[in-house]
């Protein structure tokens, strides 16, 4: 398996995607609502596409299982992560560190031994990373809990990294795996927001469905098409070089917590910018 430019393209075309759903919940003014409201639309558009292309392998079903819990300790370290921090700070913590350990552990994990070079691009991204959200470095150290659930998230993606780039192959078929696990996965973390919020709440969650639906659609479609791309790209290249690849995201996040949200970008990010990039040409002749 091979890191070619056409799964490179694919890749950081997803990683766009990633970047643009996490920008809608951290615009959001309910980050556990959005969270939830984006997962939920995604889950409707996922279920005419998990009728048409039909179930994945019964092989499958295992890793499929331990994804949805995974997911569920994904959601709600984001949405900590984005209640007390900034995106262009806690987004490249997240989405950096996650490589690193993919890659600490693929050998252990799938039998997958990183090259030199492999490495490189990998510890370039994370280095990278680390520079964009930690460009004002004094400001972060006030934003201990943003940064605590941001590292335990690293952790946490890294978990299903591992769990989806082994069930996909299990399945022999992305689609049908991202389809499913989408449909799933709409429903657990929203109807744990559901109950939490009580009778009350649920007259505000539908209140607040009814003004953000058409929006969380989008943002749902692009989860969808991010991690369609992300798993289908692990068919194909090694798993620590794809989910390496797929944090060029943290690029993204930055230029849009810039444009949109008012975010200052600075010398810093502009220099983890580069290094991000020069770990991808890295990756791409691993």
């Amino acid at each position: 398996m091979t890191l070619t430019w056409p799964v490179v393209l694919a890749v950081l075309f997803g990683a766009l995607l990633h970047a643009s759903w996490n920008a809608l919940i951290k615009a959001g003014t309910d980050k556990a609502l959005d969270t939830a409201l984006v997962h939920f639309m995604g889950a409707l558009v996922a279920l005419p596409l998990m009728l048409w292309f039909g179930l994945p392998a019964r092989a499958a079903w295992p890793y499929i299982g331990a994804s949805l819990v995974i997911h569920i300790g994904y959601y709600i370290a984001l949405v900590g992560a984005y209640r007390h921090g900034e995106l262009g700070l806690t987004y490249p913590i997240m989405r950096g560190f996650a490589p690193l350990l993919v890659t600490l552990g693929s050998s252990a994990v799938i039998g997958e031994a990183p090259s030199a070079a492999a490495w490189a691009g990998t510890l370039g991204i994370t280095l990278g990373a680390t520079l964009v959200g930690l460009a004002h470095p004094g400001e972060a150290l006030h934003h201990r809990k943003a940064l605590a659930f941001a590292f335990a998230n690293a952790v946490i993606i890294a978990a299903y990294t591992f769990v989806d780039g082994l069930g996909v192959r299990a399945s022999g078929d992305a689609l049908r795996y991202v389809f499913t696990l989408f449909v799933l996965d709409g429903v657990a973390y929203p109807l744990i927001v559901w109950v939490r919020r009580g009778r009350e709440g649920r007259v505000v969650i539908m209140a607040y469905a009814r003004r953000r639906w058409a929006v969380a659609a989008l943002g749902g479609a692009a989860s969808i098409g991010s991690y369609a791309i992300a798993l289908w790209a692990m068919t194909r290249a090694p798993v620590a070089s794809v989910a390496a690849l797929r944090e060029t995201s943290v690029l993204f996040a930055a230029v849009l917590a810039t444009v949109l949200l008012g975010e200052r970008f600075g010398w810093q990010r502009a220099a983890g910018t580069a290094v991000v990039v020069g770990g991808v040409m890295a990756l791409r002749f691993a």
